[in-house]
């Protein structure tokens, strides 16, 4: 009997490890939670910053590539198509005037063509100062800032005759170059009244004489966004949006400096572009937004904003609940790793809401701590803001002091891809209330202009 039970014993001993581990292997595994994906992060901003996308002006052929990877993104991760789209590229018009010809004479002096500017979207020009309604002269001295009549150079509300004087060459470089890259418009008459800029001393004579003939001609050029999303899986709110958005679009090819022309713009706006894919995939994995996500990335941010703009018009603001807007987030912000900054901080509580749910992560958003540069009117944002929505951007770029932006070293081996990686792990953590449909920003209000 002893042996009998120590036989028993032994083999019931032997038996309950077998046993625990039968269960173990029988127990239901956790699914992991979703998570930003580096890989992703990584391959999609090699792709779009690569010399091959020719620095993806909206224009050329760059821009094109560029707009077709994202589609195919798209593609990969499920999105649906914009109501109304039969693609994921939003496809609309715009319009671009050239200069044909221009002759100009001061004070029946000829006006050589390189100091020559003709800033206009009118066929056929024929001018002089002795004309019943004449354009108006402006004369702006070597003592005076060119910068202060910048805008009734580049958008004149009356025919401008501009004489900059010639220390101001290098001012007139400046926009010659800005207007060469930014002569597109959406509409296709475009400004009735033109300006003329001349690198030209005001004569010696009391009065100021001009005979100017120029011809521009126009043509139609297609620029495109492109728009994927996720419809929401609650029905009470699924027609309340979600936008998440960047600009894919840079600058193109510039003048070359030290064998490098191609402006790659890798952090601006790729990195932002990059965090729009891999926030798709992330909630595309989590399955579970009670809002309609869309994810959009604009084209002609950097020529007028014209990609936004055509956007809006196609969305009904009152249901856009919010707009993250994500510009340049490559490299790390001045308050340090783990930080970023929202533009128009008080004109909304969309940060505090954001922070709200980042509790117990090192992670935190800052105000905007450049307000000079008047960063929430230059950005995609900006088009649904004045519209009310809270339409704010996310950046991290000291821009100040960034010595790369608009260079040809704007490149991906000049950012941070780890910290960038964190900025997007904290945007989808912190956007989980208002996706969930528990948090809703305040509506933005613009100060209207003082009645005279």
């Amino acid at each position: 009997m002893r042996n009998l039970s120590v036989l028993c014993f032994l083999s019931l001993l032997f038996s309950l490890p077998l046993d625990a581990q039968a269960q173990k292997k029988r127990a239901p595994v956790a699914a992991a939670k979703p998570s930003v994906s580096a890989a992703t992060v990584e391959r999609v901003i090699q792709t779009l910053a690569a010399d091959g996308m020719q620095g993806r002006s909206s224009v050329k052929p760059g821009g094109l590539q560029a707009a077709q990877f994202l589609s195919t993104e798209f593609q990969r991760l499920g999105l649906q198509m914009l109501p109304g789209l039969s693609s994921y590229e939003q496809v609309f018009p715009a319009y671009e005037s050239q200069v044909a010809a221009l002759f100009v004479t001061i004070n029946n002096a000829p006006v050589a063509k390189e100091n020559a500017l003709l800033i206009s979207s009118q066929a056929h020009l024929n001018w002089t100062s002795e004309d019943e309604a004449a354009a108006r002269v402006l004369v702006i001295g070597p003592q005076e800032k060119p910068q202060q009549h910048m805008r009734a150079m580049l958008r004149p509300t009356e025919n401008t005759v501009v004489l900059l004087d010639p220390t101001h060459a290098a001012d007139f470089k400046r926009l010659a170059e800005y207007v060469s890259h930014s002569t597109i418009r959406a509409d296709k008459t475009g400004n009735p009244f033109s300006s003329i800029v001349l690198l030209a001393p005001a004569p010696n004579a009391p009065k100021v004489t001009f005979k100017v003939a120029g011809n521009t001609t126009t043509r139609t050029l297609e620029l495109r966004n492109v728009v994927g999303v996720l419809p929401g899986k609650d029905p009470a709110r699924t027609a309340e949006q979600v936008v998440f958005s960047a600009h894919y679009d840079h600058i193109g090819v510039l003048p070359p400096v030290a064998g490098d022309s191609i402006a790659n713009g890798a952090d601006d706006d790729a990195s932002g572009t990059t965090a729009v894919v891999a926030l798709a995939e992330y909630f595309k994995k989590k399955n579970d937004n009670a809002r309609t996500l869309v994810f959009v990335a604009f084209t002609a941010e950097e020529i007028g904003g014209f990609g936004s703009q055509h956007f809006s018009k196609q969305l009904d603001p009152v249901k856009v609940v919010a707009m993250f807007n994500i510009e340049m987030i490559g490299k790390p912000a001045k308050f340090g790793p783990n930080t970023a900054f929202i533009t128009g901080f008080e004109r909304s509580d969309f940060g505090p809401l954001l922070q709200a749910n980042l509790k117990g992560t090192p992670f935190r958003f800052e105000p905007d701590p450049y307000p000079e540069q008047n960063l929430f009117f230059r950005s995609d944002n900006a088009t649904l803001a004045r519209l009310g929505v809270p339409a704010h951007s996310i950046s991290t770029d000291q821009i100040p002091t960034d010595k790369l932006y608009h260079s040809v070293d704007d490149e991906v081996e000049s950012l941070d891809l780890a910290n960038m990686t964190a900025v997007i792990t904290a945007i989808a953590r912190s956007a989980t209330g208002i996706v969930a449909g528990q948090q809703t920003p305040t509506r933005i209000t613009l100060e209207t202009p003082a009645k005279p």
